[in-house]
Formats: structure tokens, C-alpha cells, sequence
């Protein structure tokens, strides 16, 4: 582990990007000397840029990326993996519901395994919203052939090198350990805090979530069916 890259999206969340920052930064130096905050605004309509632009004059371990137009959650961090410069990626939300705090007992795992995920296990969420994630990741588990518990936690550690070679669509950061075990890796899952919401709302629904959900696990599973796994006989 040579550097670490910490790859957050952002849409909308001025209010809690400097707490947000504060809190990596006091994690970062537990886990590797060497890192960077990479943060990706994905056209936000309110000062989020301002706030970003403003923190990365004042400390040079913090950079940004500032997508055109609004693009969603996936081409955010896509844009984040490809322009992110560590050999190891930890993503997480913006939101302050991560606990980066859990980074330092993640990153044990790291090194036998090339995806560590953490796994919301006392969530701090609505009934709806713990129902419909239940629900979701039961059927991509079951299609997909996976045991994952929660895809849907954004708090991860990966193999930079791995994670590059991933074409993510729309929805599919939602696959990672499935897509990043297709690419090799070995995945772990990690219980993780999960805080609740102070500032701003939520960007998604729970029908939104299932009717994108339902096509996204097709193509997965798809893409499983048709991996291309390929050895070259290198005697002569």
C-alpha cells in the first residue's frame, strides 16, 4: 500500500463536506502516510463547489473533480476511480452517515483480501428504507449467486488496479463486489457504524431503487454468464 485515494461523490451537500473532510483527515494518517481526498461534484445546484474549491486552496492532500452536467452516483465515482492516483480506493458517502472512524479496523483486512465492505449492520434508517434494502439485496444475492449483505454501503476499500479495469454503467456501483470478484478479487465483508442524516436529504426513493435495481441485476448477472476467464499457456 503505497497510496491511498479517498474517492467521495458529492451532489448537494455543502453543509456537511467540511465535517466530512475533518473526519478522513483524522483517520488517513492510521492507515497510510501517503493519500489524498479526492472529491468528485457531480453539478451540484447549491455551494457544494464553492465549499470544495475552498477547502483544497487550504490543503493540498485535497483535490476535486467537477463533472458538467448532473450525471448520478455512478459516473461520479467512475470519474473518481479513473482520476484517483493511490494504488488503494476507499470510497464513502458524503452524507456523514459512514463513520470513516471504521477505516481503521476495515483496513486489517486488507492485503488477503482485495475488497473490504462494510455492512450497515444497525442502520439508521427509515422501516421503508431497511425493508426495500432487504428486499433488494435478497434478490440480487439470489440472481447474482452472491452472500453480500449490503451492496448498497458506499463505505469500501478496494484494489486500485482491479477497480480501474471496470466498465461501470449506471447503477452499477451497486455490484462492486460482484464486478470486483470477476476482476480476481477476494471480497470481505466488515460490520460498520451507520449514523443518521443531519443535514440535507436523501436522493433517492425506494421505487426508483427497485425499478433501476430490477435491470441492473439482469446485466449483471448477464455479464457473469458471459465472463471471459483466460489463461495463456506460456510453454513454448
Amino acid at each position: 500500500m503505497n497510496k491511498i485515494s479517498f474517492v467521495v461523490p458529492i451532489y448537494n451537500e455543502e453543509e456537511n463536506i467540511p465535517q466530512l473532510v475533518e473526519e478522513i483527515k483524522a483517520v488517513a494518517p492510521d492507515l497510510c502516510p501517503n493519500y489524498e481526498i479526492l472529491l468528485v461534484n457531480d453539478c451540484s445546484s447549491d455551494s457544494s463547489l464553492q465549499v470544495i474549491r475552498g477547502l483544497a486552496a487550504e490543503n493540498k492532500a485535497i483535490n476535486y473533480l467537477s463533472l458538467v452536467r448532473n450525471s448520478g452516483q455512478s459516473a461520479a465515482l467512475y470519474a473518481g476511480f479513473q482520476g484517483a492516483s493511490g494504488d488503494v480506493i476507499i470510497t464513502m458517502d458524503a452524507d456523514l452517515q459512514n463513520d470513516p472512524a471504521d477505516l481503521r479496523q476495515m483496513i486489517k483486512y486488507y492485503g488477503e483480501y482485495e475488497m473490504v465492505n462494510g455492512w450497515r449492520f444497525n442502520r439508521q434508517d427509515s422501516l421503508s428504507k431497511k425493508l426495500a434494502s432487504k428486499i433488494g439485496n435478497g434478490f440480487r444475492n439470489w440472481l447474482t449467486r452472491e452472500t453480500i449483505h449490503d451492496t448498497g454501503c458506499s463505505l469500501k476499500i478496494m484494489n486500485a488496479a482491479m477497480l480501474k479495469r471496470i466498465r461501470i454503467y449506471k447503477g452499477l456501483h451497486r455490484f462492486l463486489p460482484t464486478l470486483m470478484r470477476l476482476e480476481g478479487a477476494k471480497v470481505v465483508e466488515v460490520k460498520v457504524n451507520h449514523r443518521p442524516r443531519l443535514h440535507g436529504v436523501s436522493k433517492y426513493t425506494n421505487l426508483r431503487r427497485g425499478i433501476e435495481g430490477f435491470y441492473d441485476v439482469i446485466a449483471v448477472r448477464w455479464m457473469q454468464s458471459r465472463h471471459l476467464s483466460i489463461e495463456v499457456n506460456k510453454e513454448k
